[in-house]
């Protein structure tokens, strides 16, 4: 006789009903998950950074074969060693102007990479195809001036376009690291630095090679270019792409509101750019004492007034971080001397000095990091007096608060020691800068974790 299987419990039982703040307390560690959110492909992180690598390699060898092919092996080697020369000190200058808020080197080595690879690439491809335009369509007796043309009003669209376009990605992409005048300027001379050195490695190389099959001892070609684009120029590019980084940074500074000036700001600033490169580029057409008066009367103010703009936009950093972390203090998360030695940067050295004295490289490191979570935070609290800091203010903001608990116990003294070492400017507080500030010591480490 055929028995029927036991009867068995249902092993579902009814849903959960969904309450205002819903708990899942069997839901297993997300190691444990077996499903999990879908992405696309693109949308990972480690996938768009890969193919940004990519790209950029991709355009080095191009880059590497097309000026190979011009200049030949020797006079690409030459190129190379002579082209690297003002790099260190050109991206030694912008770290330094940098000092206050360092930005992230993953950015400063996409930059260079990019005005290095694929700014020059596109500049060549599209300079070249204009050239060989006007020598097709303007009239014989004016070809020899093509070139001409070209360099003047051709090439500063291009090659500043092309290098813009390393600032704007960063500016769209790495919003939190770009927060004013500085930020703008120190990327755009990085990537106007790459876009030079690759430059110079042509045009060294090609004298080089011009020099060897005229059979030039002496190398007066290969001189005579080393002095005018290695130690005469050296800041050509990066003081015209500068001009685009001084608009973005501005645009920085904006209101999301203020759509028409975030946009129109940094198009002025390019055009200016452009016109500076095609002033620049206009000059080396005209006889020797007509040159060396742009130079002089022109390109060199101008390089000086860029110059003590950064400055200047330097120590408003500084005073920034004396303006807006008082209000830490006064609720009890920073001390006293701690406004005035992070607003220095001669007790910022101190302070680390003093903590590698007395606890090692570890120590110095934590001090670093103590400074450079205080300094992003009176710029995170600067964007919210603006009304630019974005709906993530306060978690943002315990965030850096939890890293400057983690590492007190080590920074504060040694702060405390380097703030005797400066004097104590009076700084007013602005208005409105200390409501909805978190107050009061946490109760331990944990309350942030």
């Amino acid at each position: 006789m055929h028995e029927s299987p036991p009867h068995q419990q249902p092993i579902a039982g009814p849903a959960p009903a969904h309450g205002q703040q819903p708990s899942f307390p069997a839901m297993p560690a997300p190691a444990g998950w077996q499903y999990k959110p879908r992405r696309a492909l693109w949308d990972h992180k480690a996938v768009r950074a890969g193919a940004l690598i990519m790209l950029l390699a991709l355009c080095g060898l191009v880059i590497l074969a097309l000026v190979r092919e011009q200049t030949g092996t020797e006079g690409f080697l030459v190129g190379l060693g002579l082209a690297v020369l003002p790099v260190p000190l050109l991206v030694a200058a912008f770290r330094w102007m940098d000092r206050v808020e360092p930005k992230p080197w993953r950015n400063l080595v996409f930059a260079f990479a990019w005005g290095a690879c694929a700014a020059t690439l596109l500049a060549i491809l599209a300079n070249g195809y204009a050239t060989k335009w006007l020598l097709t369509t303007v009239d014989v007796a004016q070809r020899a001036d093509a070139d001409a043309w070209g360099a003047t009003f051709v090439a500063p669209v291009v090659e500043e376009s092309a290098k813009a376009a390393a600032v704007l990605l960063l500016f769209l992409y790495r919003r939190r690291d770009f927060n004013g005048i500085v930020d703008g300027v120190v990327i755009a001379g990085i990537t106007a630095t790459g876009f030079a050195f690759t430059e110079n490695i042509l045009y060294l190389g090609n004298a080089f090679a011009n020099d060897q099959s005229f059979g030039y001892s002496g190398l007066g070609s290969t001189a005579a270019t080393f002095f005018i684009r290695v130690v005469m120029s050296p800041f050509a590019h990066p003081l015209f792409t500068s001009m685009t980084g001084l608009g973005f940074g501005i645009a920085a500074t904006l209101a999301p509101h203020r759509r028409v000036r975030r946009f129109l700001v940094p198009l002025a600033a390019l055009l200016t750019a452009m016109v500076l490169h095609g002033v620049w580029n206009g000059s080396a057409t005209l006889p020797p004492l007509g040159f060396l008066a742009v130079y002089g009367l022109f390109m060199v103010p101008v390089f000086g007034v860029l110059t003590w703009l950064a400055i200047w936009s330097r120590q408003n950093e500084l005073r920034t971080i004396r303006v807006h972390l008082p209000a830490y203090q006064a609720a009890g998360w920073l001390t006293p001397p701690e406004p005035i030695a992070l607003s220095s940067m001669r007790a910022r050295g101190i302070a680390r000095d003093l903590a590698r004295r007395t606890g090692g490289p570890t120590a110095a490191r934590a001090v670093a990091e103590y400074i450079s979570f205080a300094t992003s935070l009176a710029f995170l609290r600067q964007r919210a007096y603006r009304g630019t800091a974005g709906r993530d203010f306060t978690a943002r903001e315990q965030e850096l608060l939890h890293h400057l608990w983690q590492r007190k116990q080590v920074a504060q003294p040694a702060l405390a020691h380097a703030s005797a070492a400066v004097p104590r400017p009076f700084t007013p507080i602005p208005p409105g800068s200390w409501p909805g500030l978190s107050t009061g010591w946490p109760q331990g480490p944990s309350q942030y974790r």
